[in-house]
């Protein structure tokens, strides 16, 4: 595992041993580590998010879309 040192104001790491401490997390490496989970979980859903509205329409979502998916699935359970 790699090792960052990081350089926080007084103010922001009183916060985040405020976070280590009632968040549960054991360190304040714990934290961070989750915290860059979360922007990378973030990151991705904004990246499909932009992939969808730059992809071309699809068929509308319709009562004839749902009522043909209904006969699939319904014909998928027969078989």
């Amino acid at each position: 595992m790699g090792t960052m040192n990081v350089s926080l104001p007084d103010a922001l790491k009183a916060f985040v041993d405020e976070q280590v401490e009632a968040g549960g997390y054991s360190t304040s490496s714990e934290y961070v580590r989750e915290l860059i989970r979360k922007d990378q979980d973030r990151q991705r859903l904004r990246n499909l998010l932009l992939a969808g509205a730059a992809s071309r329409p699809a068929a509308a979502a319709d009562d004839a879309y749902f009522d043909g998916l209904r006969r699939r699935l319904r014909g998928s359970r027969q078989a």
